[in-house]
Parts: structure tokens; C-alpha cells; sequence
């Protein structure tokens, strides 16, 4: 299994989410929405919710075991390097970055659009540039320690079932009109899965923010002040950690389906919140990385 990581790894910073390659992300979209489709004829939508979340952990976990037996280490390898994404978050980041580099506000709302859930239309630079910052915090533990937390003490088919938990999350855990009951188990598993693998990331960025010379110190104390302060229970802990190291300020008004969501602020605005400083973020998301498949790698020798 350790090679199949490190494998995997390596496959993801080469080429990161290549079009070609079937993506297990993809059929669990289709298959989310294919249950969701039936499931919401049940008249209780947090039963049908349930049940969507059941079946689809069932599916998931059911195909990935059937593959291992038949590929062993290729298909070990495989569900590996699709299930990490740190490659495609660093690049669909920096694509956000390179357009307010040339002053493309634009091309900056609509490319930071296809990161967050947040409305991005009337975003200024420095609201594009928090959410990129957020995004890449959140992803830390989303997509790289989490996965990984869960190949190791799960072995390959708890690290995709993960995968299909958060993307569930993502799809159909809004608190909106249409899934405040629907996707309630789905949201609360998504807050159950990641809550130790939030905590992880937080130290790991410590970790990684005393190793390049930033404010290591300043992010243990705003972890431990204001990441509970965040509605998620999980979210906070990465995004105050990169905001105490940055000495910035991330968190503050927000607007999802044009409603004004105002989230607590994390850190303090020691220095200017600026896409300049992305340079730093990116050093921290590698370190995070090779710290994260480092100790998962030695736990499974």
C-alpha cells in the first residue's frame, strides 16, 4: 500500500486531472443525481436524504472493493491518485491569481466562481483573493489530509468513501430552500468525517509556517481564539491557522444565492490581504502535502 501511495502521489502532481482519465468524482455526481432524481419522491426529505447517503456510501464502497481484487496494486493505485487533488487546486487557484495579476477582474470572479459557492459576480480584488486563500485552506484538509487520514486507518476503500461523503457535501448539502431537509445527513456527515482531519491540517500548517519563517506563532493563538468561531465546525480550524501565519484577516460578508451570509473574521489585518501573497500559500499546500503522505506512507509500512 505504501508504494501505491507514493505512487498515486506522484501521479497527482504530475498531471493532476487530466480530461482523458475517467474520473471516480464524475460517476458519483451522476450517481448522486440519479438517486436524488427518485429519492425525492419519499414526501420526508430527510429520510430520503438518508437513504441517498446510504446507498450511495454502499455503491461506492461495494465497487471499490470489487476493483481491488481484481487489479490489486494498479487499481490501489489508481483510486489513489484520483481521490488526491493537489495539483488541479493549485492550478485552477493560480489561474484566479494570474488574472488579477494582469488586472482581469472579470476573468478573476468567473474563474474564483468554479472554487467556492459563494456569489462571485460583484467580488473586488481583495474579496477574489480571500476566497482563493479560504478555498486552498479549506481544500488542505478536504482534499489531501482528509483522503489520506482515511487511507490510513481505512486502507483505500474508506479514503474514496470519504470522497464520495464530501462530494455529497458539496452537491447536495446547501442551506437552502430546496436542501436544508434533504441534504441535512449528508452535511452533518461531511461535519462528522472531517472533524479530526481539520485538526490535523491546522498543526500541519503551524508546522509547515514555522519551517518557512512565518508567523507560526500568531496562528496557533488565532486557531485556538477564532476557528471556533466559524457556523462550520471544521472549516475554521485551516483557514484561521493560514490566517494567523499570513498575518491577514480572512472571514467576513459573504452572499450565497444572493442572501448576505456575515461569518466571523479570522485572524487580524496585520498585513494587507493581497494576491501577492499566494507565493506563500502555495509553499504551505506543498508542505502540507509531503508532511501529510510522509506520515501516512511511514504508518502503513
Amino acid at each position: 500500500m505504501t508504494i501505491a501511495l507514493i505512487v498515486g502521489a506522484l501521479l497527482d502532481l504530475a498531471l493532476g486531472d487530466p480530461r482523458w482519465l475517467p474520473h471516480p468524482i464524475r460517476g458519483m455526481g451522476l450517481l448522486i443525481n440519479t438517486l436524488e432524481r427518485l429519492l425525492r419522491k419519499i414526501p420526508n426529505e430527510r429520510a430520503g436524504g438518508c437513504v441517498l447517503v446510504c446507498a450511495v456510501l454502499f455503491i461506492v464502497v461495494a465497487v471499490v472493493t470489487f476493483t481491488l481484487r481484481l487489479g490489486g496494486f494498479l487499481i490501489a493505485t489508481y483510486w489513489i491518485f484520483t481521490c488526491l487533488a493537489v495539483r488541479s487546486l493549485d492550478q485552477e487557484s493560480n489561474k484566479v491569481i494570474e488574472a488579477l495579476r494582469v488586472g482581469d477582474i472579470g476573468r478573476a470572479r468567473t474563474l474564483v466562481g468554479h472554487l467556492v459557492g459563494r456569489d462571485t459576480k460583484h467580488l473586488s480584488e481583495k474579496e477574489v483573493t480571500r476566497a482563493v486563500f479560504e478555498t486552498v485552506a479549506e481544500n488542505m484538509s478536504d482534499a489531501i489530509v482528509a483522503p489520506l487520514f482515511y487511507l490510513a486507518i481505512l486502507g483505500v476503500p474508506g479514503m474514496v468513501g470519504y470522497k464520495a461523503v464530501n462530494t455529497m457535501d458539496s452537491m447536495i448539502g446547501y442551506k437552502n430552500d430546496r436542501y436544508i431537509r434533504f441534504g441535512w445527513a449528508a452535511a452533518r456527515l461531511d461535519d462528522v468525517a472531517n472533524y479530526i482531519p481539520a485538526r490535523i491540517t491546522a498543526c500541519l500548517i503551524v508546522f509547515s509556517a514555522a519551517l518557512v519563517r512565518l508567523r507560526w506563532r500568531r496562528a496557533i493563538h488565532v486557531v485556538f481564539r477564532d476557528a471556533r468561531l466559524q457556523p462550520s465546525p471544521n472549516a475554521g480550524y485551516p483557514e484561521a491557522a493560514l490566517a494567523g501565519a499570513l498575518g491577514v484577516q480572512l472571514g467576513g460578508l459573504n452572499y450565497y444565492f444572493g442572501r448576505p451570509v456575515e461569518k466571523p473574521f479570522l485572524g487580524d489585518p496585520l498585513e494587507d490581504l493581497e494576491w501577492r501573497r499566494f507565493s506563500q500559500v502555495r509553499q504551505l499546500l506543498y508542505l502540507v502535502t509531503a508532511f501529510s503522505c510522509i506520515g501516512v506512507a511511514l504508518w502503513l509500512l
